[in-house]
């Protein structure tokens, strides 16, 4: 289970490389079920792992140019002090045993694995229907923010990072298509940035918490998915990343749809 659970951090990590996106979804589980890591220090985990793999993708973009800095502060100001103050005070907060229904007990493990599972569900048709057009910018030079949405947008994908360790791209790049107006390629590499510091910030409010962290366990995960990316990058010149979402999608699906009967069905 361990070489196999190894084996598939490789893998998301080939799929982010691919399709620029969506693995990291996986993360979670993949700990969870076959790694036997407890799903509250999963979701941690999962942000160290998200936030390293999102930085190799925000240097390479930073390098291309592809990455707006001034869109990147005004929409993560906020999704910033949402991930670090959930991941501080909201998660540890929760109790153990959040609410008793005649023989069923919902606990914080549950809640989080069937929250997580929603998320997985949003992001598997995201993926199935989001057809990722290239829309045309129209900033002639100066960008016009729509602020209010910008910051409300910011604290809801903060506050979902910090539950469920999740990197939240399938909201941040329609945020910024939309609402800053950028070209798919910028915001992708905008989302990157975002992803990579945000994640990162999550887990410091961690490790503030006392949370103990097997460090050579996670960096040897964590290399894994960083190994991927980079051959997932390098497979991207030769398999179209469209191509493979649609599956990818599926499969998240399929996974979403496991969580929620494992947890629900088969206690």
């Amino acid at each position: 289970m361990e070489i196999l659970g190894f084996t598939l951090a490789f893998l998301i990590g080939i799929s982010l490389g691919l399709i620029g996106g969506g693995g990291s979804i996986l993360t979670v589980p993949v700990l969870v079920y076959l790694l036997g890591v407890n799903p509250v220090l999963s979701t941690a985990y999962s942000l160290f792992v998200v936030g390293m793999a999102a930085s190799v993708g925000a240097i390479n973009n930073l390098r291309k140019g592809l990455v707006s800095i001034k869109t990147a502060i005004v929409f993560a100001i906020p999704s910033f002090l949402a991930v670090y103050l959930t991941r501080l005070y909201v998660i540890p907060a929760i109790p153990d045993n959040i609410l008793t229904i005649g023989s069923l007990t919902i606990t914080k493990n549950l809640a989080i694995m069937v929250f997580f599972a929603i998320i997985m569900l949003i992001a598997a048709f995201s993926m199935m229907y989001n057809k990722r057009k290239e829309y045309t910018s129209t900033l002639d030079g100066k960008q016009n923010f729509n602020y209010p949405m910008i910051v409300i947008d910011g604290i809801i994908v903060g506050t979902l990072t910090g539950f469920v360790g999740a990197g939240g791209g399938f909201l941040i790049i329609p945020a910024l298509v939309l609402l800053a107006r950028l070209p798919m390629k910028l915001a992708v590499g905008t989302s990157l940035l975002i992803i990579a510091i945000k994640s990162l910030i999550g887990f410091l409010g961690d490790i503030q918490t006392g949370q103990a962290i097997d460090w050579s366990f996670l960096l040897l995960f964590t290399a894994f998915a960083v190994t991927g990316i980079f051959t997932g990058g390098y497979l991207s010149n030769f398999i179209s990343g469209e191509k493979l979402k649609s599956g990818f999608a599926w499969f998240v699906l399929a996974m979403a749809i496991m969580i929620l009967v494992k947890e629900l069905f088969l206690v």
